[in-house]
């Protein structure tokens, strides 16, 4: 049996989470993407709880979801964390290959002043 695509990435995903962790100090920084929209969170792990978030939806105007809106949204979200007193993180891929909008978006956390 075949798995599909979602299925792959969703087994990648649990494998990956096996090894991150997000504490107070170093908190998660995790992303998703669909079809239309990105998504970005900060989640310290040891609580439970999404310390920021930030999405493509929050840039107001009808976007298209390319590299640069995906840079948009990873500079965004370092802001947010930056203003929450966090510096350093783990980013979780969840799942996704390092590779296009999810490149775009840690590159601009990065570039937001996000360390990781």
């Amino acid at each position: 049996m075949k798995l599909s695509r979602n299925e792959l990435r969703k087994k990648r995903k649990i494998r990956i989470r096996k090894k991150i962790f997000g504490t107070p100090q170093r908190p998660r920084l995790v992303v998703f993407r669909s079809n239309k929209h990105i998504y970005a969170q900060v989640i310290d792990d040891s609580k439970g709880h999404t310390i920021a978030a930030y999405s493509s939806l929050n840039l107001g105007e009808k976007v298209n979801l390319n590299k640069e809106t995906a840079k948009k949204v990873g500079m965004e979200i370092a802001k947010i964390a930056l203003e929450k007193g966090v510096q350093k993180v783990v980013f979780d891929r969840n799942g996704y290959i390092y590779h296009g909008r999810v490149k775009a978006l840690a590159d601009g956390a990065r570039e937001g002043g996000l360390n990781f």
